[in-house]
């Protein structure tokens, strides 16, 4: 068969992603913090854009109170779903002159009220790191720059929980010394506040803290240094044995020892501040529940009118750029209007859903999908997936992430589904009220909530108790028990 070239004219219709639809799409996966900046940079950027003052009566609520409610249109969904023969262009579907120079734009409740600013107290936390306590000890511990210089690069190797996690070999390599130098340094910073910390596993955490003690127990010592791995087994006959002391000597030890911290680093947490602003404020009025929108912070904005003259009298270079900003100032307003409008509209439908969680607790949150919220408020999975990420909604029950009321759910014994959210609070709800003594295996678990109607596997309970950072039973009936 011959090859040839042809040419040929082909029609089709498809799904076109411009500038001005990924705009508006990315928009609604930012929060109120992130809105903010993004329409502070665009004041800057397009002349064409200012932001409306707010009249006196505006401030105090009374023009809000005294104005009728303009109802608002349905926001258009920016995702399309595939296979609809549905032309996408940058042709705004409102009318340019209304909103260049129309005055009125409705406000939400939360920026109509009188708020008082929050203290400056409630703004700024400090929180002493863990490493900035020891650097603060290392300072007044040595004046010699070098042993300075080695200290603080042990001090940035720390983990959280106050172990060191690298050798002394890289440390000096880093340093420009040898090995022989690091190892005085490390002793001195292993008597630093909290005992234990830089020890480089938990036997020699434990060690430290023993032996800081003025006068030490040496069977204690002596159970740590020689059988550590005897006591993490709970081979107690063979400590007792192998010390020829009374199995009673040897369990004083025991108890002396689990009252040590494994974790000399854990009181002191983090050592970033995060500081969440709510998207959404959900309220309970009588029986009923009313999402107000959190636009405290985000400038009204409008098109500055001044620029009419330059669209009817300016030349053509002008005015193309006038047009070009003017477009581009419109299309921000519509797509900051429509994330909020499409923001209350998911907040409502989740509302609706979680109507019992809001009433009585967490104990009551029922599992939700993404597809029940689209099909509810008639948008595609996409849209509700974007407007809810990094968007946090204060409730009666406290403040979440809107994506923490999406969770799958396990039948119950009723046939109604269970959130596995509520399912791991019961878990954690059990091994909290547990004998400590005789810690719950997971099948025990399983076995207690399959006593409520529950039908969990062994290895879900597993799974949901590691996801809380719970131990498992025989590490828990080690676990130290605080001072």
């Amino acid at each position: 068969m011959a090859m040839e070239a042809r040419l040929s004219l082909r029609q089709s219709q498809r799904v076109v992603m411009t500038p001005l639809l990924q705009q508006a799409i990315q928009l609604l996966q930012l929060s109120t913090l992130e809105l903010q900046e993004v329409v502070q940079k665009e004041l800057l950027e397009n002349p064409l854009l200012e932001e409306l003052p707010e009249t006196p009566e505006t401030a105090d609520g009374q023009a809000a109170a005294e104005s009728p409610t303009v109802p608002t249109a349905e926001p258009v969904t920016p995702e399309v779903p595939p296979g609809t023969n549905e032309r996408v262009t940058d042709d705004l579907p409102f009318d340019l002159t209304a909103v260049m120079f129309d005055d009125y734009e409705e406000r939400s409740l939360v920026a109509q009220e009188d708020r008082d600013e929050l203290p400056f107290e409630n703004l700024i936390r400090s929180v002493s790191s863990l490493a900035d306590h020891l650097e603060e000890q290392l300072r007044f511990a040595t004046e010699d720059p070098v042993v300075r210089h080695i200290g603080a690069e042990i001090i940035g190797n720390l983990d959280e929980d106050g172990y060191l996690r690298a050798e002394l070999s890289e440390i000096a390599t880093r340093c420009g010394v040898s090995a022989d130098k690091v190892e005085p340094v490390l002793t001195m910073v292993q008597a630093f506040d909290p005992t234990g910390v830089a020890a480089r596993s938990i036997q020699e955490c434990l060690l430290i803290q023993l032996k800081g003690d003025p006068n030490p127990d040496p069977v204690s010592v002596e159970i740590v240094e020689e059988h550590f791995e005897d006591l993490t087994r709970r081979r107690y006959p063979d400590i007792a044995r192998a010390l020829r002391l009374s199995l009673d000597r040897v369990m004083e030890s025991v108890e002396e020892i689990m009252g040590l911290e494994p974790k000399p680093g854990r009181r002191f947490g983090g050592n970033d501040s995060r500081y969440i602003v709510p998207d959404v404020v959900v309220y309970k009025m009588g029986t009923e529940y009313v999402v107000v929108l959190n636009e405290d912070g985000v400038p009204r904005l409008r098109v500055n009118s001044l620029y009419r003259s330059l669209l009817r009298n300016s030349g053509d270079e002008a005015k193309q750029y006038v047009e070009q900003k003017l477009r581009s100032a419109l299309w921000l307003i519509k797509s900051v209007d429509q994330r909020q409008r499409t923001l209350r509209k998911v907040t409502q439908s989740i509302v609706k859903f979680q109507r019992e969680f809001l009433d009585k607790g967490l104990a009551h949150l029922r599992p939700l999908s993404l597809r029940d919220v689209g099909e509810d408020i008639g948008m595609h999975e996409s849209t509700i997936s974007r407007v809810t990420t990094n968007k946090y909604v204060e409730t009666p029950q406290g403040l979440f992430e809107l994506k923490y009321f999406f969770h799958s759910g396990i039948a119950s014994g009723d046939g109604e589904m269970v959130s596995s959210v509520s399912v791991k609070k019961m878990i954690q709800d059990l091994l909290a009220s547990e004998d400590s003594g005789k810690p719950l295996s997971d099948q025990e678990v399983a076995q207690v909530l399959k006593g409520r109607g529950l039908v969990i596997a062994r290895r879900t309970v597993a799974k949901y108790r590691e996801e809380q950072g719970i131990l498992p039973s025989h590490q828990r009936r080690l676990a130290p028990r605080r001072r």
